[in-house]
């Protein structure tokens, strides 16, 4: 029983609206260097303006100095789409606008699933903190934003269908046409629809014989929908090739074993994701509830998912949830002074959140975030610290010719930065370039055998590299190249050919930026 309190709260607002107006201003005003961390943002930008330019999806490479073209799977087309038309009309800060609204809705919409299931306030609320703190590491202005509350709605109506609060399977393929424009992340649907419709065929084969009808029509159900979303997810300038393109990119292992959001967790690091996952194993190993066939599934798929790579995190903090909070539910804990304060406090935070005032801090957070994009007090940018932000600007003062050789993160920067002045050679598109360039790639960073004739092969008449990196203190010694610029992210050599003589006049005796010394301790 909750109980009501006297307490006056003329102002405070519910728990989920809470969540998402304090979550808005941090991810915004004090989260904003990470929202840009990725430079992949960059590039989604120029390609949504090329789009918007030409009316067309580009179904090869624009960006790159390969030829012929190579070609392009632009399966987030919408997404850059959204980005460009954002940033043209407020710059980085709109596009971090919109992302920390989609980010900060994310926890709202998964604390108001789990009180639609019967939750408790406190249970709800302690969840939905340990899925917002995990999946903060994806905190970032980038298309798989989209994803995450994609996977919150298929979930939540596919798990709502199962308990019989109601039937809007209808409304999956309508929001598969959308995420399949969106993010690849898409394949999280089918996944979804896949572990219910074994649950269900599960939960058949084992009732009662007089009940197996009904269990076989609810099968048919679901399978009817994940064939109506197949066709929906037909629907995008690529057509049947959307859905090879994730398994064509998981069977490349040595994509999958070289890119780092690809690699596996490193649990070093990642504190909040291996207590997140510990908390899983303590809650089944307590509740004495029966897992459903359809939780186990779930739980099974979304951690592998999770372990195999860091990038499907997200998925993982955002579906495993409402298993727990119904496990919770069979967790029987005794008597004692310490259950029954928690207890109580509980019920209190119940009654809180029943009397909270709704959409003033909403509105609130809103406004701040709004205001501060259209006023232009608050810079987004690309952090000069990191991105090769001196480095870009260095280039299209000079307008230096030939092909290049850079790094893939410099690379997505320069897309934003200098494109269509400059191409690059590679980028965060790994998918795009495959392992056989991605091999090349590697063997000039580290100097294997056959580097110099991969220079060679592609016609590399000056790098753009990491200044702090072996392969930039390997060529600031090699004579036959020459450094025209370096700062603290990015150094730039030429090769010392008549092509080059002149910037290399202009920019003689520069030296590999260091860190300055710090002060003496006049002491």
């Amino acid at each position: 029983m909750e109980t009501k309190t006297s307490l006056p709260v003329p102002l405070l607002p519910p728990i989920g609206e809470l969540l998402f107006a304090v979550t808005l201003p941090i991810v915004f005003f004090a989260g904003k260097a990470r929202l840009l961390a990725d430079g992949d943002t960059g590039y989604h930008i120029r390609a949504g303006e090329y789009i918007l330019r030409t009316y067309s999806v580009p179904r090869f490479d624009i960006f790159s100095l390969h030829t012929p073209p190579l070609p392009w799977t632009a399966h987030e087309w919408l997404s850059e789409v959204i980005m460009a038309l954002l940033h043209g009309a407020g710059g980085l800060a709109a596009v971090d606008a919109f992302f920390a609204i989609v980010i900060s809705a994310c926890p709202a919409l998964l604390y108001a699933v789990l009180k639609s299931y019967g939750a408790q306030t406190a249970t709800a609320g302690a969840l939905t903190l340990g899925a917002l703190s995990t999946f903060e590491v994806h905190w970032l202005s980038r298309p798989h934003v989209f994803s995450f509350v994609f996977i919150l709605l298929f979930h939540y109506l596919l798990e709502s269908w199962r308990r019989g609060k109601f039937d809007r399977l209808y409304l999956l393929p309508p929001l598969m046409l959308l995420w399949v424009n969106l993010h690849g992340g898409y394949l999280g649907g089918f996944i979804l629809i896949a572990v219910y419709l074994a649950g269900c065929a599960a939960s058949t084969a084992t009732q009662a014989a007089g009940r197996r009808e009904e269990g076989g029509r609810n099968c048919r159900r679901v399978g009817v929908v994940g064939l109506f979303c197949l066709g929906a997810s037909l629907v995008n300038p690529a057509g049947y090739r959307i859905l090879l393109f994730p398994f064509k990119l998981v069977g490349d292992t040595y994509i999958m074993d070289h890119v780092s959001e690809f690699l596996s967790p490193n649990f070093h690091f990642m504190t909040a994701f291996r207590l997140f996952l510990l908390l899983v194993v303590v809650l089944l190993a307590l509740s004495r509830k029966r897992l459903p066939a359809t939780d186990l599934l779930l739980l099974a798929a979304f951690t592998n998912m999770s372990l195999y790579s860091a990038r499907y995190i997200s998925l993982f903090a955002l579906v495993v949830p409402p298993v727990l909070s119904r496990q919770l539910q069979g967790i029987k804990l005794p008597r004692s002074p310490v259950t029954l304060f928690f207890a109580e406090r509980s019920r209190r935070l119940a009654a809180l959140d029943a009397r909270g005032r709704r959409g003033i801090w909403s509105a609130l957070a809103l406004t701040a975030v709004i205001a501060a994009v259209v006023s232009g007090k608050v810079e987004h940018r690309f952090d000069p610290k990191v991105k090769a932000v001196e480095t870009a600007e260095f280039l299209m003062r000079e307008n230096v010719p030939g092909n290049m050789f850079n790094n893939d993160e410099i690379g997505d920067y320069l897309i934003y930065r200098t494109f269509p002045r400059y191409r690059v050679f590679f980028d965060g598109r790994s998918d795009m370039y495959g392992s056989a360039l991605m091999k090349e790639y590697y063997r000039v960073t580290k100097f294997e055998p056959g580097w110099e004739e991969v220079l060679t092969k592609h016609r590399i008449g000056w790098v753009v590299y990491d200044t702090n990196s072996e392969f930039s203190r390997f060529l600031a010694l090699r004579r036959e190249w020459a450094l025209i610029h370096s700062d603290r992210v990015a150094s730039v050599f030429v090769r010392r050919t008549p092509l080059y003589l002149g910037l290399i006049d202009r920019h003689p005796g520069v030296t590999l930026w260091r860190d300055p010394a710090p002060p003496r301790d006049p002491a």
